[in-house]
């Protein structure tokens, strides 16, 4: 049976815990990346500072400007 010195094992869960953590972290950057990307966009008027017009990204959104999301990318337009 093969067996680990203690300073080999103690690496090896360095090593297990380092890599737990980064992926974990990749994952929950690329879950906000993911959600950021999916806020839709809603176009105001530089001039009378309303909304313009909403582009919905994510598939089911039906939002418009009577009925404007809670978050959303703001673009001033003419």
């Amino acid at each position: 049976m093969y067996k680990l010195n203690k300073a080999r094992a103690n690496k090896m869960i360095k090593t297990i815990i380092t890599g737990t953590v980064v992926a974990s972290l990749f994952g929950i950057v690329a879950y906000a990346g993911v959600g950021a990307i999916m806020l839709p966009d809603v176009e105001m008027s530089y001039e009378t500072g309303y909304c313009t017009k909403v582009i919905n990204y994510a598939q089911g959104d039906a939002y418009n400007c009577e009925n404007m999301p809670i978050k959303f990318n703001h673009v001033w337009v003419k």
